[in-house]
């Protein structure tokens, strides 16, 4: 049971944005990396999260419930929420690719 929630839920530092917003209502997702997700994503975040997924299994021609589509999901979903450059200042121009 969750004590001290403020009104209209819960409020996180978001990974993504950089500052204090409405965090979800459970963890979207099982285990460690659901939890990180909870513990530090906002609802904003979240739906651009959903947003990506659905492009990422769109461009495999992935089904959700697949084995291999849910470890690619997690991976992604851990890299775009946590990983290098998942949240950099606005003013950050990333260097060009190499090719």
């Amino acid at each position: 049971m969750m004590a001290d929630t403020p009104p209209g839920g819960r409020i996180v530092k978001c990974v993504k944005f950089q500052k204090e917003m409405p965090g979800l209502d459970e963890p979207p997702w099982p285990g460690e990396l659901g939890r990180r997700i909870y513990e530090s994503v906002s609802q904003e975040a979240w739906k651009l999260w959903e947003e990506r997924m659905k492009m990422i299994l769109n461009e495999y021609r992935l089904m959700p419930w697949q084995k291999e589509a849910q470890e690619l999901v997690a991976k992604q979903m851990e890299e775009f929420f946590f990983g290098e450059g998942s949240a950099l200042p606005p003013e950050y121009v990333p260097p060009q690719a190499k090719q």
